[in-house]
């Protein structure tokens, strides 16, 4: 049985137990409103620590940020303050949307994504990638696919947390919310790393001159 990671403990204590910590103390002397900020400083706090740690921001951490810039800017240009309970979905819900329009175009954003990744891995895997896709259809169609799901993925977690945000009692949606995002995202990648791992071993067999670029 492997053991849970602190890293990942610590994740969790500030994206799930602080925030609803730190709207439970300060509600009484800020308000309403002013716990909801409260409760945006500890995943924003996180952010930041890792990114000090690592010199990288990855995708959920940058949605966060952007996700509470958001919210922050829409609730002082008059936004109610239920928009501030769904600061991190604001970005998410925005990042669905732009998935799923990139599948109107020739090459969807999954595509500009993997061609990053392999850029970085691979010398010249800018270049072979790009003539991989050209002379590739099931590269293609599964790339296609990957951003789809990850469409309808983010666009979901948004509109459960819309609801549950004007519906739910605020502490509720504090405690309860953070668990739907993490299941939504646990499920996206946990498909992504199962259907990759699909892709890189049917394409390695048709067509050995990928020589790991996808893996």
């Amino acid at each position: 049985m492997k053991k849970i990671k602190p890293g990942l403990v610590l994740e969790l204590v500030a994206n799930l137990l602080l925030p609803w910590l730190a709207y439970r103390l300060a509600l009484p002397h800020w308000g309403e409103v002013g716990a909801l900020y409260a409760s945006a400083a500890p995943p924003l706090v996180w952010s930041v620590v890792e990114f000090l740690r690592s010199r990288r921001v990855d995708a959920l951490s940058a949605l966060v940020i952007f996700g509470i810039a958001l919210s922050i800017i829409t609730f002082a240009l008059g936004g109610s303050a239920r928009i501030l309970l769904v600061r991190e979905s604001l970005a998410a819900g925005a990042t669905g949307i732009v998935f799923l329009g990139s599948l109107v175009f020739e090459k969807p954003l999954i595509f500009y994504l993997a061609r990053a990744t392999v850029a970085r891995e691979h010398e010249d895997g800018a270049q072979r990638f790009e003539t991989f896709w050209r002379d590739n259809a099931s590269l293609r169609a599964s790339l296609r696919l990957m951003t789809l799901v990850w469409g309808i993925g983010l666009t979901l977690e948004t509109t459960l947390r819309f609801y549950f945000a004007w519906t739910w009692p605020i502490e509720r949606y504090l405690v309860v919310s953070p668990i739907i995002g993490y299941t939504i995202y646990g499920g996206l990648l946990a498909w992504t790393f199962w259907f990759r791992g699909r892709l890189v071993q049917r394409q390695s067999t048709r067509d050995p001159s990928s020589d790991g670029l996808l893996g």
